[in-house]
C-alpha cells in the first residue's frame, strides 16, 4: 500500500506538544504563562458600590457654568454673579443689549431649559438630559474603574452594573489588608482635577467667613493641604473652575527639583488655550490646583503659562504618586462612589471549589473514557487520547492569553469533554455503519469521516457562535464559561476530525486487512 504524507498526524502531534508544553506552567506552577484563577477559585475582594448620581448632576452644572463663562468672555459679554447651584446655573447680564448674544450661546447647548426674567437667567437640565447624565455616570464609572484596575495590574477584574445605580466589583487575588485598602482607594478615588482662581479680594477673611457668605461672592471655601501634604488651613476660591480634569490627556510620575515624586499632567489643545489665556490675563494673582476638593498648591502666576502642562505635588510616596497618575490618566469618576457592601472570599473557599470541580471533572472524564473504551475498543482508546490532547489545548491557550479560570469556566471544561466525545462518537458510528455495509477498512474510514464531518462542523460552529455571543454580551461568570467552551470547541475540531483521522491513517497498514473488527472498532459478530 502506498504511503502518503500524513499531514493530519503531524498537525495532531504538534497540537499535542503545544498543549503539553504550555500547560506545564499552570499545572505545576513553574515559570511561564499561567491561567489566572478567578475570585471564586482563589479568593479575593467583592465590593458593591453605589454611584451618587445626584453629585454627577451637580458636577455637570458646574461644568456648564464654566462653559457659559468661557463663551461669554469669548463674546466679550460681562456676566454678573455666575454660579452653579445644586439644581441649576444662575447669572445676570450687565448690559441688556448682550441678551441676544447670550441667547445664541445658550441655544447651541442641548438638553437645557432657559428660564429668563429680565436680565437674570436660570439654566436647568430637562428631564431627558438628567436621565442621560445619571445613566452615563454609571457607565462611565464602570469604564473608569476597569481602566484603573487594568493599569493597576490586577488579573481579570470583574466590573458589572447591578440595578440602576450600583456597581459590583470582583477582585481575585486580593489577600492582605494592605492590598485591599490600596485597591479600594484606587477604585473609589474621584480624581477630580480642577484649576481654580483664588479670590484675592476676600481671601484675607476666609477664617471668619461662612460658606453661605462665600456663596454670595460666588466663591467656595476649600481645605489647603499644601504641596507637602500638610494641613495649611483654608483658602477662598472662585466657585466656577477655570479648567476641569476632562481636558487632561496624560498624567505621569515625575520628580521635582528636590527629587520628590510628583504627578506631571498634560492638557488637550482647548485646555492648553484656556490655561494660557487665563494665566496671561492674571499675572501676579494666584491659581489653585484642586484635587478631589482639596487644594494642593496655589502658586502666583509670574508669566503666561503655555504648553498646557503642570504638576501636582503633595508629599507623595512613589506608590501614591503612581496610583494618582493611574486615576488621573484613566479619567475622573463622574460621581462619588459609596461602598455599600464589602465581602472577602477566603482562599479556603476557593480551594473547596477547586477540589469539588476537579472531582467532577476527573469523575466525568473517567466515566466517559471507560464507556468509550468498553464500547468502541481501540477506537475508544484513540478517542480518549484525542480527548486528553483537547484538555491540554484548552489549558495551554488560556495560559497564553492569561485568561481567568472561574467556577463556571471549569463547568465549561466539563461540558467540553462531553462535546469532544460526542464528535468522536459520531465519527465511530459512521465508521461502523460503513464497515457493516461491507466496505473495507480504508474505505470505511474515508466514508466515516466524510459523513461525520458535516454534522460535527454544523453543530460545533453553531455552538461556537453561541460562545462568542455569550462572551461579547455576557459579564463575569458568563464570560468565564464562554471562554472555556469556545476554546474547547475549536480544540475538539482539531483533535477529533483532524487528529484521530491522522492516527487512523498512520496505523492503517496494520488494520487494512484485519478480520478483528471487534478489537479495533468494537463490532461484534451477530
Amino acid at each position: 500500500m502506498k504511503q502518503v504524507f500524513n499531514f493530519r498526524l503531524i498537525v495532531f502531534l504538534c497540537a499535542a506538544l503545544f498543549g503539553i508544553a504550555f500547560s506545564i506552567p499552570s499545572l505545576f506552577q513553574t515559570q511561564g504563562p499561567k491561567i489566572s484563577l478567578g475570585l471564586d477559585l482563589q479568593g479575593g475582594l467583592n465590593l458593591l458600590l453605589e454611584v451618587k448620581t445626584e453629585e454627577a448632576i451637580k458636577a455637570k452644572y458646574a461644568s456648564l457654568a464654566s462653559s457659559i463663562g468661557f463663551e461669554a468672555k469669548q463674546k466679550q459679554v460681562i456676566l454678573d454673579r455666575l454660579r452653579a447651584k445644586e439644581d441649576g446655573v444662575v447669572f445676570d447680564i450687565i448690559d441688556s443689549e448682550d441678551a441676544k448674544t447670550i441667547d445664541m450661546v445658550l441655544s447651541k447647548i442641548s438638553g437645557i431649559i432657559t428660564q429668563k426674567q429680565e436680565d437674570s437667567y436660570n439654566i436647568v437640565f430637562d428631564e431627558k438630559e438628567i436621565g442621560e447624565i445619571e445613566k452615563n455616570a454609571v457607565s462611565q464609572a464602570i469604564s473608569t474603574i476597569r481602566n484603573r484596575l487594568d493599569q493597576f495590574g490586577l488579573s481579570e477584574p470583574s466590573v458589572t452594573q447591578q440595578g440602576k445605580n450600583n456597581i459590583l466589583v470582583e477582585l481575585p487575588g486580593i489577600k492582605t489588608t494592605e492590598e485591599e485598602n490600596r485597591a479600594r482607594d484606587l477604585i473609589a478615588k474621584s480624581a477630580h482635577l480642577q484649576m481654580m482662581a483664588v479670590d484675592e479680594e476676600h481671601n484675607a477673611r476666609v477664617y471668619t467667613m461662612s460658606a453661605l457668605e462665600a456663596q454670595k461672592y460666588g466663591d467656595v471655601i476649600l481645605p489647603f493641604v499644601g504641596d507637602d501634604g500638610q494641613d495649611f488651613g483654608k483658602i477662598l476660591l472662585k466657585a466656577i473652575p477655570i479648567l476641569d480634569g476632562d481636558k487632561l490627556t496624560d498624567a505621569r510620575v515625575a520628580y521635582d527639583e528636590n527629587h520628590q515624586p510628583v504627578v506631571s499632567f498634560s492638557l488637550d489643545s482647548q485646555g492648553a488655550k484656556i490655561f494660557g489665556d487665563f494665566s496671561g490675563a492674571n499675572i501676579g494673582k494666584r491659581m489653585a490646583i484642586v484635587l478631589d476638593g482639596k487644594v494642593y498648591s496655589a502658586p502666583v502666576i509670574r508669566q503666561r503659562i503655555g504648553g498646557g502642562s503642570g504638576q501636582i505635588s503633595g508629599g507623595f510616596s512613589v506608590e501614591q504618586a503612581s496610583d494618582l497618575a493611574i486615576t488621573l490618566r484613566s479619567g475622573a469618576l463622574p460621581a462619588p462612589l459609596e461602598v455599600i457592601e464589602k465581602r472577602s472570599v477566603g482562599p479556603s473557599l476557593g480551594q473547596d471549589s477547586i477540589r469539588a470541580s476537579a472531582i467532577a471533572l476527573i469523575s466525568g472524564f473517567v466515566l466517559v473514557v471507560g464507556f468509550m473504551i468498553v464500547y468502541y475498543s481501540m477506537a475508544g482508546v484513540i478517542a480518549t487520547f484525542a480527548l486528553v490532547v483537547n484538555l491540554f489545548l484548552i489549558i495551554a491557550i488560556m495560559s497564553i492569553f492569561g485568561a481567568t479560570l472561574t467556577l463556571p469556566g471549569m463547568a465549561g471544561i466539563v461540558l467540553t469533554v462531553g462535546v469532544a466525545v460526542d464528535a468522536n462518537i459520531i465519527i465511530n458510528e459512521r465508521l461502523r455503519e460503513a464497515l457493516r455495509a461491507g466496505e473495507n477498512v480504508m474505505r470505511a474510514i474515508q466514508l466515516g469521516y466524510a459523513n461525520a464531518s458535516r454534522a460535527i462542523f454544523d453543530s460545533n460552529i453553531t455552538s461556537l457562535i453561541a460562545s462568542v455571543l455569550l462572551y461579547a454580551y455576557g459579564t463575569g461568570a458568563i464570560k468565564g464559561f464562554a471562554i472555556t467552551t469556545g476554546i474547547g470547541i475549536i480544540a475538539s475540531i482539531i483533535t477529533a476530525i483532524i487528529g484521530t483521522y491522522g492516527f487512523y491513517q498512520a496505523i492503517l497498514p496494520k488494520i487494512a486487512n484485519t478480520k478483528s473488527l471487534n478489537f479495533w472498532f468494537g463490532i461484534r459478530k451477530n
